[in-house]
């Protein structure tokens, strides 16, 4: 049986007040999306300027990352914000380190 890799990840924008839940089956390519949409006013993320990453977690099967992303949409913002924490306590931008 073949491993795939799945991801949900958590962008925010530079001052850290908007969160973005996604998944995606190739996180630095998403994130370079996420990056070239800044401002754009048709999308989420891209309005936001949701393109820095500050959680990620990795899935083998993709119904378990949507299942995942699903539940992590429903939390409350403090929720989230904690479970960012667990990982990365100073919230720093982990774009670089999954780009290398």
């Amino acid at each position: 049986m073949r491993n795939y890799n799945f991801y949900v990840y958590i962008t925010t924008n530079p001052v850290k007040t908007v969160l973005y839940i996604g998944v995606t089956n190739d996180l630095s390519r998403r994130l370079f999306e996420h990056t070239k949409n800044k401002g754009n006013k048709n999308s989420f993320a891209g309005k936001y300027y949701c393109h820095n990453l500050v959680y990620f977690e990795h899935f083998t099967h993709i119904d378990y990352a949507i299942q995942r992303e699903k539940e992590i949409k429903k939390w409350s913002r403090v929720k989230k914000m904690a479970l960012i924490a667990s990982l990365n306590p100073e919230w720093k931008f982990l774009n670089d380190d999954v780009n290398e």
